[in-house]
């Protein structure tokens, strides 16, 4: 396996963090409850194994279980009109809960043979979790470029009133990008609880939430919507990957870990800050008023 294999690998859940939270993001939104899904899910999966059904059962009941949880975020930010920080963040404390509850906060054994393949399996010679990213992504970024979904999508990040007046069906689609983020939690979270084939109640409530969304900003994802795509994110993700392992790998305590990727994020949102600045600027300087001051210039030099 090469180094890019074993990188990838260990940022597979990141990836799919960054990729949900990049449809979130180009509506202009933010999903805090994908850490906490990643637990619910990998412990749901768990449980319906234990009770006797099949790793594939259990693997699309927890894609479901994201996908609620999602639509859940997705309805209550349109139809309630929560903020998104809010709505996700209630979410996450819901979503951190329930495994423990249905647990009493004790991990659940998998004994299923079969489920290992989605964290240890191989397919077409690379580790199923970096097939299942590539996958995901190729579908993911065929949405976003080349159907009108995705062209909505991001109309809806940049002028949420011009598309209502355009026609959009906003609710739709801030109910889509929402369930897009709670499927791809998922998904981290299968994969999570497949490697190590038990699921954790406490899986996810490290930095993922962190990561996805430093993975995202870093790979050129506006938090103002509107701006961003799929292979930004990931390479993003592949950055902030990265810099963790290398951290990891220099002894740095993981403590820090959290400082370097706040600040990161921080710079990540100044640029964009900046960038908006530059482009409103831009937006409302006249051609009139910039010939006038070159005019200007001439007869005083």
């Amino acid at each position: 396996m090469s180094n890019l294999q074993i990188l990838l690998l260990n940022g597979a859940v990141i990836a799919f963090l960054a990729m949900g939270q990049t449809f979130v993001l180009l509506t202009g939104g933010i999903d805090l409850s994908t850490g906490s899904n990643i637990a619910m899910t990998g412990v749901l999966a768990a449980v319906v194994m234990k009770a006797g059904l099949s790793w594939p059962i259990a693997a699309l009941i927890a894609i479901l279980a994201g996908m609620a949880l999602g639509m859940f975020n997705g309805y209550f930010i349109h139809h309630v009109g929560l903020p998104p920080f809010i709505v996700t963040f209630c979410t996450f404390g819901v979503a951190a809960s329930i495994p423990l509850i249905i647990t009493g906060a004790n991990s659940v054994s998998v004994k299923d043979p079969g489920f290992a393949v989605i964290g240890r399996g191989h397919m077409l010679g690379m580790p199923m979790p970096i097939f299942l990213v590539i996958v995901a992504a190729v579908i993911l970024t065929i949405i976003l470029r080349y159907t009108p979904l995705g062209t909505q999508i991001y109309a809806v990040g940049g002028n949420v009133e011009a598309s209502r007046l355009a026609g959009v069906n906003i609710g739709r689609i801030i109910l889509t990008v929402y369930a897009v983020s709670g499927i791809c939690a998922a998904m981290g979270g299968l994969i999570t609880a497949s490697r190590l084939m038990v699921g954790y109640p406490s899986a996810g409530s490290g930095n993922e939430l962190f990561f996805s969304i430093a993975a995202a900003v870093v790979g050129g994802v506006s938090l103002f919507g509107g701006v961003g795509s799929i292979p930004g994110a990931l390479l993003g993700a592949i950055l902030i990957a990265t810099v963790s392992n290398g951290m990891n790998v220099l002894g740095v305590p993981s403590y820090w870990q959290p400082l370097v990727i706040g600040l990161i994020i921080l710079a990540g949102v100044t640029l964009d800050t900046y960038r908006q600045k530059v482009s409103i600027s831009d937006i409302f300087r006249s051609p009139k008023r910039d010939a006038h001051a070159a005019s200007s210039l001439d007869s005083v030099s």
